[in-house]
């Protein structure tokens, strides 16, 4: 397994259109195994095609590509760069926008392409310049004859295609993300234009005699899901001062059917088309495509196949070694071109989950507001200044690991749940290994709300929804709420922190609203709109609880236990077991374990997850070369115990201990125990130089890991954290020049069980697992 950390890269908002990705039951497919494609590879890949574009630069700014338009080349080299994370005050791509700004393009593709440049890099500043574009992108709109509604290469004169006219929607799509208005007539005629073209089957093609390949299949569908986001009423409306939700939604044919036909002929392989001749061109065009359409329309899968994790591997595996990409025929024969477009599929696809959307039974419940966690999500990225997406997940064909794979689960609707047994134990496991389920009852749904109480029942039987009270971080971890908008919140305790937030009132319909065009606005009054924005900031909260405004990468495996739930003991197996006290000594239940499957996966060595807690005065202890100690609460041991933990340090074993979520009263009272265990020592920070935090046992170097540090909270102020990097803060007692006891007085356990908390002062789950692989490794060597 790599332990990767996520690149934080440039930033722009862009929508995640959610109004048809949901309309169609997506197939999630278990997730690949260990050895797959991993994030370090694709940043890696990002980076040396990255130098490569940046060593074809010309003098001034420029880049070519054979005869093609120079403008529209170094436009396109320019907009892979910026969402690789190259920033717009960089020298090398300063020059390059210069000469943009400079230039009046008449062709669709280059007006289109330097407009979108111009929507990420500096927005504020060429704000005139974009809306100029814009006009002249509507003005060169086909209006009249068979191509109504379509671009052609230069004016609303010629022939219109496929092609020409995706790109120009793009353009506009990005405009109206920084708040430049498009004509409603313009989106009117492309809509219908992309649904008359489209072929008998769902495919579209380029020209009228073709039939539909994958790459303009994929421009028919992302044309339509914009068109659709920006004419479709949605699920909810205001009338007065009354918001309806969960209007009678219309479902859209036409993507369903394009998105059936292109999963069952997905390919990475090469661009889907009966004729094969046309399948070895466009290739890096088709993938760029693909991009596009699983971003949008929230789907982590195409048909059954995870688009990101399988493109970006066949892309790496045709990368040459100067870094770049090449294809064949037309324009890709120009690696400028090929790298581009290469480099906007690995950088655009690889944006981490914020928040899933668990598809379930009834099918025509579970996504009564069908935009709600896309324009959540998009309210989110302006907020935390952070690309990221959405998606979808089946809750029958998903696996735990699949739901591991997004920090937070959206299960919501008005009618009854109907889950197996099967479905009821994945959801319960997904929140043991760190997950995070938000649910809520939408359109007086009373049945939702009866049995979502009983499906908590049935995960924790120990536990109840409570109502979360004022002062639980949840309501200020993003932003304080006023109180006259404040709805009831309820929780489940699990793992490290509340890890089910249930609200019985209407959420998702206000998060519906929130798209609304500008003239709609225009007629919601400020009451409405200030509704709206609390409810999207009760989410917000919700999501900065959740994540820790942490998220993972996208190819990033999760670190779980093995299916059934523990390793087996064979003979030479390592197991570790747990101190029990009343402190809290099982609170993380999965942590231990987790970090033992680390130990495995990482150096092989064949562990046992078996799940146990022993009594310091239990005679097993001596089996064990380390045991761990950990809590959250005040604690005591008796003599007889205190005595047997001494007797189990001085035969050679090695306690391993740490505070839950740095738990001041766990450390107090462990620090008094371990001074009445061992008067006459002291428990002192191991120095920075020691050979436990290099790779002395075959473990890894700890020069610099990562720590949470809360930051003192304003008045109304949000949550915030600092992370410092450094040596690890260990603390140890040390007996014959050995360590008999370390000790972290900063969180391990909640990364090893995959939680973020912006209150609990800790390592990242990477570097949790780090620490605690280099203190078993040194138990085992001493």
């Amino acid at each position: 397994m790599e332990m990767s950390f996520i690149r934080r890269r440039g930033w722009r908002p862009e929508v995640a259109i959610g109004f048809v990705a949901l309309l169609v039951g997506l197939q999630v497919a278990a997730l690949p195994a260990q050895g797959a494609i991993t994030e370090g590879q694709v940043n890696r890949a990002i980076d040396l095609g990255r130098a490569y574009l940046r060593s074809n630069q010309q003098q001034r700014g420029t880049w070519v590509a054979g005869d093609l338009p120079v403008d529209g080349v170094t436009a396109l080299a320019v907009l892979a760069l910026l969402n690789c994370g190259d920033d717009p005050g960089d020298s090398h791509l300063q020059s390059s926008l210069e000469y943009l700004r400079n230039q009046r393009p008449t062709m669709t593709y280059t007006l289109a392409l330097q407009t979108m440049v111009l929507c990420r890099a500096d927005p504020v500043r060429d704000r005139l310049l974009i809306r100029k574009n814009v006009n002249q992108l509507q003005t060169m709109q086909i209006t009249v004859g068979e191509n109504k509604g379509a671009w052609g290469y230069s004016d609303n004169k010629g022939n219109g295609d496929r092609s020409n006219s995706q790109f120009a929607l793009l353009a506009l799509n990005e405009a109206e993300q920084i708040g430049i208005e498009v004509e409603e007539q313009t989106w009117r005629l492309a809509q219908q234009y992309w649904l008359n073209s489209q072929q008998s089957d769902g495919s579209w093609n380029y020209f009228p005699s073709q039939s539909g390949s994958g790459s303009m299949t994929s421009a028919g569908i992302t044309s339509l899901v914009i068109t659709s986001g920006r004419l479709t009423a949605g699920d909810a409306s205001v009338e007065g001062n009354h918001v309806h939700c969960c209007g009678l939604q219309k479902e859209d044919e036409a993507i369903q059917q394009a998105l059936a036909w292109l999963g069952k002929r997905f390919s990475v392989d090469h661009n889907p088309s009966h004729d094969t001749t046309r399948q070895r061109f466009w290739y890096y065009y088709y993938l760029y495509g693909v991009e596009r359409v699983g971003r949008l329309t929230g789907s982590r899968f195409i048909g059954s196949h995870d688009w990101y994790r399988s493109g970006a591997d066949a892309l790496i595996d045709r990368q040459t070694e100067l870094g770049g990409w090449k294809g064949n025929g037309h324009a890709e024969d120009y690696p400028n071109i090929a790298t581009s477009l290469a480099l906007l599929f690995l950088s655009k696809g690889r944006r981490p989950v914020l928040i899933s959307k668990l598809q379930r039974n009834p099918v025509d419940d579970w996504n009564r507001h069908r935009n709600d966690i896309a324009n959540l999500t998009r309210f989110i990225e302006q907020r935390w200044q952070k690309e990221m997406t959405w998606q979808v997940v089946d809750s029958q064909a998903a696996q735990v690991n699949d739901l591991l794979t997004t920090p937070v689960l959206f299960l919501n609707g008005r009618d009854g749940l109907d889950f197996s047994e099967e479905e009821i134990d994945k959801l319960q496991r997904y929140i043991e290994h760190g997950g995070f389920l938000f649910a809520e009852a939408c359109c007086d749904g009373e049945r939702f709300d009866r049995d979502f109480r009983e499906l908590v029942t049935k995960m924790f039987p120990q536990s109840q929804l409570r109502l979360l009270p004022a002062d639980h971080p949840i309501w200020h971890a993003e932003s304080p709420i006023n109180p006259k908008h404040v709805v009831p919140l309820y929780g489940v305790d699990a793992c490290c922190r509340t890890s089910i937030v249930y609200c019985p009132q209407d959420l998702s319909c206000y998060w519906e609203l929130s798209r609304a065009r500008v003239d709609q606005k225009a007629k919601i009054s400020l009451e409405i709109q200030e509704e709206i924005e609390a409810r999207l900031m009760i989410g917000a909260n919700i999501l900065a609880y959740a994540t820790g405004r942490e998220l993972k990468g996208k190819l990033d495996l999760p670190l779980v236990v093995s299916s059934d739930g523990q390793r087996p003991i064979e003979r030479g197996t390592l197991q570790v077991p747990k101190i029990s006290h009343e402190g809290g000594s099982d609170d993380a239940p999965n942590a231990v374990a987790n970090l033992l499957d680390v130990l495995h996966r990482e150096r092989h060595i064949r562990v046992s997850t078996r799940h146990e807690l022993l009594d310091p005065t239990n005679g097993r202890l001596g089996d064990y070369p380390l045991v761990f100690l950990h809590g959250r609460r005040h604690f005591h041991f008796t003599s007889a115990q205190r005595k047997a933990l001494r007797q189990y340090v001085e035969r050679g074993g090695i306690v391993f201990a740490d505070a839950i979520c740095a738990n001041s009263e766990f450390s107090d009272s462990l620090r008094r125990e371990l001074k009445a265990i061992f008067p006459e020592k002291t428990l002192e920070r191991i120095p920075d130089n020691d050979s436990i935090f290099t790779r002395a046992y075959n473990g890894f170097d700890l020069a610099r890991v990562a720590r949470r540090v809360p930051e003192e909270r304003g008045e109304g102020g949000p949550l915030r954290v600092r992370m410092v990097r450094a040596i690890p803060h260990l603390e140890a007692i040390e007996l014959d020049d050995r360590y008999g006891v370390i000790f972290s007085p900063f969180d391990l356990s909640c990364a090893l069980e995959q939680t973020s908390s912006l209150e609990c002062p800790g390592y990242s789950i990477d570097d949790a697992a780090r620490i605690g692989v280099n203190v078993i490794l040194y138990a085992l060597q001493e």
